[in-house]
C-alpha cells in the first residue's frame, strides 16, 4: 500500500477550518482507493510569528523537504501581522526554495454554481510563473520618511525562468485543447515583456500542434469577462497571473471555488497545494467558510501524487454536492454540512 507523507500547514483564520475539511475528504478517498496519507501538522502562522518572531522556524524549509507534498490552509492576520511579513515569511520562501515555479489554477463553473457572466461553458487553466518576475523581491527604499524618499521594486526575468514556465504551459495545452495564450504588456514594458514575447515565439516552434495567441494583460482581462469560453491555457508572469487568477475565481463563482497548486515539475522537491481565498479572520472558527476550494486543492494534490482515480472521484463528489445546491452560494451551508455532503457522495 502506497503511503504519502503530507506536511499540513493550516496557517491562519479559516485556513484551519478548511484544512480539516480537505483532509477529511482526502483521507476518505485514500481509504476507498487503497493508499494512506501520513500527515504531520506544523503550527506556522501569524500566532507563531507573534510568539517567536518568525513565520516558520529557521530550519523550516529543511523540515518540509522530507515530505511528498505540502498542504497549506491560508496565511495572514493583518490586524496583528502585516501581510508583507506573513507572505514573505512563509509562502514565498517555500515556493522559491522548492522551485515551485508553476502555479496552476483551474477556472470553470461547477455543476449548480451560477457565475456572474452569461457564459457558462468555459474551462480555463491559468498558469502563473511563481518564483521570479515582479515578485522577485529585488529593490529597496532609501531616505525613508523624508520628502525625498525613494522606493524601487525591480522585476527580474531570466531566460531559464520564462522558458520553463512557457514549456510547462505548452505541455498542458497539448494535453488539453491545444490553445495557449501568452499574456504580457510588451507595448508598455519594452524590455521584460518584449523578452517574454520573444521567448514565447522560440518555444512555440517546438510545439507546432499548439495554437499560440499573444495578448496584452488589459485585453486579457476583458476577454475573460466577455468570451471566457474562447480560452484554454493562459500563461502569465507572477504579477499578471496573480491578478488574472482572482478574476478567474470571480467568474467561476467566487474565491470559495478557487483551488491552486504550486508545482515543482521535475519533482526534485515537494509541491504545495492551497485554496487561494485567504484567511478571512472575520469568519474563522464559525463553521461558515466554504471548503470546496480547499477540497479541490486536495484533489489536485492527490493527482500530483499519482492518485488520479482518487482525485477524479473527489471532483465528482464535489460536483455531486454542488449539483444539489450545496455550497453554491456564500453562507448557504455550513463548512461541516458541505464537507459531509461531499464525503457521502465520495463514499456512495
Amino acid at each position: 500500500m502506497t503511503n504519502h507523507k503530507i506536511a499540513l500547514i493550516p496557517g491562519d483564520g479559516i485556513g484551519v477550518d478548511v484544512t480539516d475539511a480537505a483532509m477529511e475528504i482526502a483521507t476518505a478517498a485514500a481509504r476507498r482507493f487503497g493508499f494512506t496519507l501520513a500527515t504531520e501538522t506544523f503550527p506556522w502562522s501569524c500566532d507563531h510569528y507573534l510568539a517567536t518572531g518568525r513565520m516558520m522556524p529557521e530550519d523550516g524549509i529543511e523540515t518540509l523537504r522530507g515530505f511528498d507534498a505540502i498542504y497549506l490552509g491560508a496565511v495572514g492576520w493583518p490586524a496583528t501581522v502585516p501581510d508583507s511579513v506573513s507572505l514573505h515569511g512563509l509562502l514565498l520562501p517555500i515556493r522559491k526554495a522548492f522551485a515551485q515555479y508553476a502555479n496552476i489554477r483551474p477556472h470553470r463553473l461547477l455543476k449548480g454554481v451560477e457565475g456572474p457572466l452569461k457564459s457558462e461553458g468555459f474551462d480555463i487553466l491559468c498558469i502563473r510563473e511563481n518564483t521570479e518576475g515582479e515578485y522577485s523581491g529585488a529593490g529597496g527604499r532609501v531616505h525613508q520618511g523624508t520628502p525625498g524618499e525613494v522606493a524601487i521594486q525591480t522585476s527580474v526575468f531570466t531566460r531559464m525562468g520564462v522558458e520553463r514556465i512557457l514549456r510547462f504551459g505548452f505541455e498542458q495545452a497539448r494535453a488539453r485543447r491545444g490553445h495557449l495564450t501568452s499574456v504580457t504588456k510588451s507595448n508598455a514594458q519594452q524590455y521584460s515583456m518584449v523578452f517574454w514575447d520573444e521567448v514565447t515565439r522560440e518555444v512555440a516552434a517546438d510545439y507546432p500542434d499548439v495554437t499560440v495567441e499573444p495578448m496584452h494583460i488589459d485585453a486579457m482581462a476583458a476577454r475573460m469577462v466577455m468570451a471566457p469560453e474562447s480560452l484554454d491555457v493562459i500563461v502569465a508572469s507572477n504579477l499578471f497571473g496573480d491578478i488574472l487568477t482572482d478574476l478567474g475565481a470571480a467568474i467561476q463563482g467566487g474565491l470559495g471555488f478557487a483551488a491552486s497548486a504550486n508545482i515543482n515539475p521535475d519533482r526534485s522537491a515537494p509541491s504545495m497545494f492551497e485554496p487561494v481565498h485567504g484567511s478571512a479572520p472575520d469568519i474563522a472558527g464559525k463553521d461558515i467558510a466554504n471548503p470546496i476550494a480547499a477540497i479541490w486543492s486536495a484533489a489536485m494534490m492527490l493527482d500530483h501524487l499519482g492518485e488520479a482515480e482518487a482525485a477524479a472521484a473527489i471532483l465528482a463528489a464535489i460536483e455531486a454536492a454542488t449539483a444539489q445546491g450545496i455550497g453554491t452560494r456564500p453562507g448557504s451551508h455550513s463548512t461541516s454540512a458541505i464537507t459531509q455532503t461531499v464525503k457521502a457522495a465520495l463514499e456512495a
